[in-house]
């Protein structure tokens, strides 16, 4: 079996035969190109695990391809090979991310060495990649088990790999999409550079120009000194702009500039500064639809789309709910030392069945509140203080679904059985409880239970009766 796949880039027939042999000896699997549009093509073709390319080619040098590999898939290795040994070549290939360099001629054992020393770092690299990839994902929103946010953490991973590629992140506020532009840039070759964030909501337009470009000594009243702006300091890394619609249409042509060119200059200067930086913005509103109102500009939206990635509501990933609602639970009694360890079957029901329109932030604000303010091993509906809102949610969507049956939208098997029967269950114990006013004696006669399986009940469906209520005033007042 092929140990890797190895590109050999080499102009002279002789060398691209000495390397590609001792390698195939080794057992790797070896393809060779003896210009720059020969090696382009295989890379391609063959996605190498490795590359030892020449330096100087006859349609350019190596340093040139390297640095496009590393812009596009910067887990390949590269050993850069010269004839002229020079210092300066040397300190150049390292600085554009080859792995090593070797100087002409060399041994064969010299050659192996390299390329074994070469896959072992490349091992070690995928593996902290993955390792802080899963660090990251478990810190807030684990891996998902809704195909809808498995393909979000895919396009993720695939995006991580380019260098400078846009993207845009769409998504309802709360769903995660800061998270996402941060995955993006844990998982990059960019990830020991900055991470820079700014909500373009969050600041007027006069301020947001100096803010994102920095400005010049007296540039304007209130300019007593230079200022670097967030472009320069995500210089190198990341820069995330989030709520890009709200951006005002002449910051919309500067930050064009930015991605056409990479320039830009400071306000109320005239040097034009260079940066090597990603650009991931994000939004909640429609851009495509902004842009056809012309209140967003068409050219800047389809340089910020060249990826684009939706992330999905909380509402249309509900196996998401409750271990997120766990883990949230988890964090919160752990930081405030509480007692909780379970949803119980009331709680989980209120929790899967509400329409979370503030989706993961409301989740996590809601947990945060209920388990510093509340005490119990358990965690029932009622502690949740989202009974009301949610029990009405809960109601209007078995209706709806009840209604789309009858009317032949969707088959009957679109209401799973359970929660239809504990509805039916719990506005079976509501209706008798109102009937006897609340006298539990004579509502479990009424519905033929014993009062110690009526009180579970209503326990478990997180209905508190007139006496619960009077109990808990007088210990409250006691």
């Amino acid at each position: 079996m092929s140990k890797a796949t190895i590109l050999v880039l080499d102009d002279q027939d002789s060398i691209r035969h000495f390397v590609s042999k001792a390698l195939e000896d080794d057992g790797y699997h070896v393809v060779t190109a003896g210009n720059l549009r020969e090696a382009r093509a295989a890379i391609e073709r063959e996605m190498p695990d490795m590359a030892f390319l020449d330096y100087k080619l006859p349609d350019g040098t190596g340093i040139e391809l390297l640095k496009e590999i590393k812009r596009l898939q910067p887990e390949v290795t590269v050993v850069l090979m010269t004839a002229f040994g020079e210092l300066e070549t040397a300190v150049e290939a390292m600085s554009a991310g080859a792995f090593w360099f070797v100087k002409k001629p060399f041994q064969t054992e010299e050659l192996l060495a390299i390329a074994s020393r070469a896959m072992e770092s490349q091992k070690l690299w995928l593996e902290l990649r993955r390792l802080r990839h899963q660090a990251f994902a478990d810190e807030d929103y684990l891996h998902s088990g809704s195909p809808a946010m498995q393909e979000a953490y895919a396009i993720a991973e695939q995006v991580s790999r380019g260098d400078t590629t846009s993207v845009l992140i769409e998504g309802e506020s709360g769903t995660g999409k800061e998270y996402f532009a941060n995955l993006i840039h844990k998982m990059s070759a960019r990830h020991s550079n900055p991470f820079v964030e700014i909500n373009c909501a969050a600041i007027p337009a006069e301020l947001l120009e100096s803010e994102l470009f920095g400005h010049e000594k007296g540039a304007f009243t209130d300019a007593r000194a230079q200022k670097l702006g967030l472009m320069e300091l995500a210089n190198g890394g990341t820069l995330f702009l989030d709520e890009i619609g709200e951006m005002a249409p002449m910051l919309q042509v500067k930050l064009l500039r930015v991605l056409e060119r990479r320039t830009f200059k400071r306000v109320g200067g005239t040097k034009d500064i260079t940066v090597n930086l990603r650009i991931i913005s994000a939004t909640n509103q429609n851009l495509e639809q902004m842009v056809k109102e012309g209140s967003f500009r068409e050219d800047l939206y389809y340089r910020l789309k060249v990826v684009p990635l939706f992330v999905p509501p909380l509402r249309e990933r509900r196996e998401d709910i409750l271990p997120l609602a766990r883990l949230f639970m988890e964090r919160f009694s752990k930081q405030f030392k509480k007692p909780f360890r379970d949803l119980a079957p009331s709680a989980q029901r209120v929790l899967t069945e509400y329409a979370w329109p503030g989706n993961i932030r409301e989740l996590k604000n809601l947990f945060e509140r209920t388990v510093l303010l509340e005490s119990a091993d358990l965690l029932e509906a009622q502690h949740l203080k989202l009974n009301n809102r949610a029990r009405a949610a809960a109601d209007a969507s078995l209706g709806q679904r009840v209604d789309d049956v009858m009317n032949g939208i969707i088959p009957a098997s679109g209401i799973p059985f359970e929660p239809l029967v504990e509805e039916l269950e719990r506005a079976l114990i509501l209706r008798a409880s109102y009937a006897t006013n609340w006298n539990q004696s004579r509502t479990a006669e009424l519905l033929n239970l014993k009062r110690d399986k009526l009180r579970y009940r209503m326990k478990l469906y997180g209905i508190q009766s007139q006496e619960d209520g009077e109990a808990n005033n007088h210990s409250s007042a006691a």
